[in-house]
């Protein structure tokens, strides 16, 4: 193949060889995909419908849990439409689509994690001054510009990955499309230009990183001075599921790009990229509503207008 323009699709790594197998692996991705859209949807219903969750804290959920959505529809409908036909056959347009919405709600969501850590900041640390810096302005502004700042950077990345070209066949070994295994498909050194792009943006994501990190120093330095244990449980449970996502979040992407080539097999990139991909958004509704006593009064309360509640 001289080019990508001369074919049409790419083939995706397959999850298992027979057909049995690969109804088991429809079947397992069924559940968490039904999981993830009860839990977010749960989630964006109870944060719209109860006026005591329009704070900026559950704002900012609200947001997160559309953009789990979003995520996690990208990759795994398709994925269990080709366990279904079996086949691994995905359209160039699909495959760029795949690219642009990842590289677009991924960096979304993690500028959004960054913005709730400073909410949680602002919060714990600077009280008196919460008001002022998390406004209803502010809070929209400051998830806009994730929007938008996220929007821009699939863009980017997808217009330039898919100008490559590519001559190294059109197999890629993921269950999805990701652009280290289209990159592998280069033929040329332009496939260095979109490398440094990744470099900076992986410099950008540990930047937000370290930002969360020290907030949440300076955080757990004021919440252990509080002298209530009432008050140490209540800023405890504010803070550690959103701790616990951004964890999960980062330990699995980083292990999944960061870990030593020895190591590295199909199989193994496999299971990482279903731990970074597909496990957060189903789990991340689950997390949040844990500890949170106000999310599972209404959570509570919108099981109750439920219609198979009245019978």
């Amino acid at each position: 193949m001289s080019n990508s323009s001369s074919f049409n699709e790419f083939l995706l790594l397959a999850f298992a060889d027979t057909q049995e197998l690969q109804l088991l692996h429809f079947s397992l991705f069924l559940g968490i995909y039904l999981a993830a859209l009860l839990g977010n949807g749960l989630i964006i219903t109870a944060v719209t419908c109860d006026h005591r969750l329009h704070t900026p804290m559950y704002f900012f959920l609200l947001n997160l849990s559309h953009l789990d959505l979003g995520y996690i529809s990208t990759t795994v409908p398709k994925s269990m439409a080709n366990s279904l036909r079996y086949t691994r056959a995905i359209s160039y347009s699909g495959c760029a689509a795949q690219v642009f919405l990842l590289l677009f709600l991924f960096p979304t969501e993690f500028s959004l994690l960054t913005v709730m850590a400073y909410d949680r900041y602002v919060a714990i640390c600077r009280p008196l001054h919460y008001g002022t810096l998390m406004g209803s302005k502010a809070c929209v502004k400051m998830a806009a510009a994730a929007w938008a700042s996220g929007f821009l950077y699939g863009l980017l990345h997808t217009a330039n990955t898919f100008s490559i070209p590519l001559c190294q066949g059109n197999v890629l070994e993921q269950f999805f499309c990701e652009i280290p295994e289209i990159l592998k498909l280069s033929c040329s050194d332009s496939y260095l230009r979109e490398l440094g792009l990744l470099v900076v943006s992986a410099c950008l994501a540990f930047g937000c990183f370290v930002f969360i990190m020290l907030s949440y120093v300076q955080i757990f330095t004021v919440v252990l001075r509080i002298p209530s244990e009432q008050g140490r449980h209540k800023a405890f449970s504010m803070c550690l599921p959103h701790l616990a996502v951004v964890s999960l979040l980062v330990s699995t992407g980083m292990f999944a790009y960061l870990k030593p080539p020895s190591i590295s097999s199909p199989s193994l990139d496999l299971v990482l990229a279903v731990l970074y991909s597909v496990v957060p958004p189903a789990v991340n509704p689950l997390i949040y509503s844990m500890r949170n006593k106000e999310l599972k009064e209404a959570l509570r309360k919108l099981f109750q207008l439920l219609p198979f509640q009245q019978l």
